[in-house]
């Protein structure tokens, strides 16, 4: 069967772009390698101007319209990465652009969308409701379509991303790259087999988002929710695109929530780089099932570091709450002065910084000449917090851990 694009195309594209788009460096990843298990070299797209991979199909797809489509002006609709990039370069281009986008986008990405010069419209809770608005708009005015993925130029544009890593580590054995629609990993997967038939191909999507791999298994599992990723938050999945995935494809992943947020911390904690939910999802399929990469040179992409900055403080927490290093204590004691200045001391004295501290007589469960203290420390790791938790008990304040989702262990 004839795909919708090939290696020729693909090196076309490269030469479209260069002096546009970033050439962004192919870097080795030493300590997301310890933590994974296995060598992972990372692509760092995040460094785009507009900080995503999609800079790179935008491009080439506005630079393939004809004059008087570039007069008319162009549509596009995109949670996010895609109405920056088209934004941006229209605008270098002299091309007028309307970009509708779903009401649930982070205002991060809205903003910077206008700012590059575009009309946004925000339309729909989703981005195939969107797509219905931009469809609509397109037709009303005569603007020509840019599509996220399914379109030739757009999954050619991205493919030379994969010329680029495997130029920089011609040896990787596996590429693990995030699906929405499908155009990033298309492109991908047509560049590297082409240019190395044996390497292996592996996709991954939000649990919550199956769309391709639902295509794929001819499955109907449950699509939708909030998910992090809302990048690859895609409920159709391409005409062009599922064709070259189902034939270059080797696997399809499915990521939980949890996994999604520890690959955004660790990325910047590990390797001080922002990425967001969609972004980070190759990270967190090799975080969930390390021992599928395990002996592997794994190609990662980071595709996108637009995050909102509140959204990445609250993940950052979490996982400090899951490492032990955040921990809440309940304790109940006897409701008399100085004992508050005493649990203090104790806590200075075990090494725990003192983050929030709640304290409340009114409860039923306690005596009435007793309190309830619910106690939030800093602790160094999961064995000290152990300590403080072991200090409580020898006191006799019967305490208990409360967990991030304020439920007792």
């Amino acid at each position: 069967m004839q795909l919708a694009v090939g290696l020729a195309e693909i090196e076309d594209a490269r030469r479209v772009i260069a002096g546009h788009v970033l050439r962004t460096p192919m870097l080795p990843a030493p300590r997301l390698s310890a933590l994974a298990g296995t060598e992972v070299f990372v692509k760092y797209e995040n460094l785009q101007v507009t900080n995503s991979f999609k800079e790179r199909g935008a491009r080439v797809k506005l630079a393939a319209l004809t004059e008087a489509e570039r007069k008319r002006g162009v549509i596009a609709m995109s949670a996010g990465n895609h109405a920056q990039a088209v934004a941006y370069h229209a605008a270098l281009l002299g091309i007028a652009a309307t970009i509708v986008m779903p009401v649930t986008t982070p205002f991060v990405k809205v903003a910077s969308t206008r700012a590059y010069g575009a009309c946004v419209l925000l339309d729909g809770e989703t981005v195939s409701e969107a797509q219905a608005r931009a469809e609509a708009e397109a037709k009303a005015q005569g603007l020509t379509w840019v599509h996220p993925y399914d379109d030739p130029f757009v999954i050619a544009g991205q493919g030379t991303i994969a010329l680029e890593m495997l130029e920089e580590v011609p040896t990787l054995d596996t590429l693990v790259i995030p699906i929405g629609g499908g155009g990033l990993i298309s492109g991908i997967a047509t560049a590297a087999k082409a240019i190395k038939p044996a390497i292996e191909i592996v996709g991954v999507e939000s649990m919550l988002y199956p769309s391709m791999w639902n295509a794929i298994n001819g499955a109907q599992r449950v699509i939708g929710g909030a998910t992090l990723a809302e990048g690859i938050a895609v409920k159709n999945v391409g005409s062009l695109t599922l064709p070259i995935i189902r034939s270059l494809v080797s696997d399809i992943l499915l990521v939980d929530e949890e996994h999604i947020e520890r690959a955004v911390n660790a990325y910047l904690t590990l390797q001080k780089a922002m990425a967001e939910g969609a972004g980070a999802a190759g990270l967190a399929a090799m975080l969930a099932e390390p021992r599928r990469f395990k002996g592997k040179r794994v190609g990662l992409v980071l595709c996108g570091g637009n995050i909102d900055p509140r959204i990445l403080a609250s993940i950052m927490i979490r996982e400090l709450e899951r490492d032990s290093r955040i921990v809440s204590f309940r304790l109940t004691i006897a409701d008399r002065p100085g004992l508050l200045g005493q649990i203090a001391t104790m806590l200075g004295r075990l090494g725990a910084n003192i983050l929030e501290v709640d304290h409340r007589r009114m409860f039923l469960d306690v005596p009435a000449k007793g309190a309830r203290l619910d106690i939030t420390v800093e602790t160094r790791d999961a064995a000290h917090a152990d300590e403080i938790f072991a200090a409580f008990e020898a006191e006799g304040f019967s305490p208990l851990r409360v967990d991030p989702g304020n439920t007792m262990e």
